[in-house]
């Protein structure tokens, strides 16, 4: 006889509208509160399955706090029978001895309406609205030629964050870290496969800290690099241990400007010979950031040095890492812009920022409007209002429907630096514009 839990939601509750909504965001709390309204499952119950403290259930139903590991969404959804595909993860293995969920509408297979995908998609972001991406069953052995083809799908995957932003990609990115580890724990390898499985969970957990973080969940991005860090440490990749730790430099800015720096200065202490030469310019990069942003002008000005030397003195067809490859020229000089302007020196930041900026693509909205906004501010720094206004009004309009929290972050700071200079007419024009909900006075890293 096949075990069901008590806390197995009906299938019917598993065709609910809200029911699927929550599950695609991983809004567990409102699962449990429709599975105590509906089908009378009590939280003390759920908790007992679930393995969470008592009062956790009632604490999440009523809207504090969420459900973010990636173990504790696994035994969610075993103990309450949601198949894997609802909630981001590979079939679970009682999977095959069950029926699937019935239908929500007697029109079709079971889908989600096009209202719902759209509420989805405004609250949570594009990919939470999604369907499960497509995956081959993997084979009975896992090989290095197998996870060749992961890293391949990984890099494709990657550059969906060349047009989309954290809001939309996040769920994306964070399905592939689960599917990954539940390859670690049940596949069959040799050493050396293992190895690379886990050198690539290292990767998929950076590029989905990433988009945490552009999506404006500071936490889940932070747990994600700690993650990504054991598992390039576990995998013995350098380059990858070495990124966790400028990642970790980025999104620490914030709280704290000295730890940052100190997470940035280890990472570029880990760079050996073998170090190809975009993931040094890369780590240098990020310390010279945290050095602008810590007001430290001899450190920003020493690592931008290196990084440009690391480009210059790349050895003619040395392979690059694809997750550094994107690092080129404008990309430095953009972080050269941005650090300058950071330190206050507009007579050097403009110039790059400028030139840099005409060359950029309006397509990659998200990063053009932030980069334009520190465009902005060197303006402001040098006196020149009018123009600063300007470039604040074309960053955004370019940020408009982007899901992504930095760029209005920025901007509110520009935009509400610019309300002194209400009497000049391009300062009116982008307070006439700006959105009246942008956030304010924390700018993001």
């Amino acid at each position: 006889m096949i075990y069901q839990p008590p806390t197995a939601l009906p299938r019917p509750l598993l065709g609910d509208e809200d029911v699927q909504r929550a599950l695609h965001s991983h809004d567990f709390g409102t699962v449990f509160r429709i599975a105590r309204e509906k089908a009378g499952i009590s939280y003390s119950k759920i908790a007992t399955e679930c393995d969470i403290k008592p009062d956790r259930g009632g604490t999440l139903a009523r809207g504090t706090g969420r459900i973010t590991s990636f173990e504790k969404i696994v035994q969610i959804a075993d103990a309450l029978r949601v198949p894997g595909h609802m909630v981001g993860l590979a079939p679970r293995p009682w999977e095959a001895d069950v029926a699937p969920a019935a239908p929500s509408t007697t029109n079709g297979p079971p889908q989600l309406h096009r209202r719902t995908v759209l509420q989805v998609a405004t609250a949570t972001g594009l990919a939470a609205a999604l369907p499960a991406l497509h995956h081959d069953p993997p084979p009975n052995r896992i090989t290095d030629a197998y996870v060749d083809r992961l890293r391949e799908r990984t890099a494709r995957l990657r550059k969906l964050d060349d047009v989309l932003c954290g809001g939309d990609t996040y769920r994306v990115y964070l399905g592939e870290v689960q599917r990954t580890k539940a390859l670690l724990r049940t596949g069959s390898f040799s050493d050396d496969s293992r190895r690379k499985l886990t050198s690539l969970l290292a990767e998929q957990a950076q590029q989905a800290g990433w988009a945490a973080f552009d999506g404006g969940h500071g936490r889940d991005a932070a747990s994600l690099y700690q993650e990504s860090r054991a598992f390039a440490r576990e995998a013995g990749d350098g380059a990858l241990y070495s990124n966790s730790l400028a990642f970790l430099a980025y999104g620490t800015l914030a709280k704290d400007r000295r730890t940052a720096v100190s997470f940035a200065e280890e990472s570029c202490s880990t760079i050996t010979a073998s170090t190809p030469a975009t993931v040094r310019a890369l780590l240098w990069e990020r310390l010279a950031w945290a050095c602008a942003v810590d007001q430290q002008p001899v450190g920003t000005d020493r690592a931008l040095q290196a990084a440009r030397k690391a480009l210059e003195e790349a050895p003619d067809g040395e392979a690059q890492p694809h997750w550094s490859a994107w690092v080129d020229q404008q990309e430095l000089d953009i972080m050269t812009g941005r650090c300058w302007t950071e330190l206050r020196r507009p007579l050097r930041s403009v110039p790059v920022l400028s030139a840099a900026l005409s060359r950029f693509p309006d397509e990659h909205a998200r990063d053009k409007a932030l980069y334009l906004s520190w465009l902005a501010e060197a303006y402001l720094t040098a006196g020149e209002i009018e123009q600063a206004a300007t470039t604040a009004g074309r960053a955004l309009q370019l940020c408009t429907g982007v899901a992504s929290t930095r760029p209005r972050q920025r901007l509110a700071i520009v935009v509400d630096r610019l309300r002194a200079y209400g009497e000049v007419s391009e300062v009116q024009e982008v307070m006439e514009s700006s959105d009246a909900s942008l956030p304010l006075r924390t700018p993001p890293a």
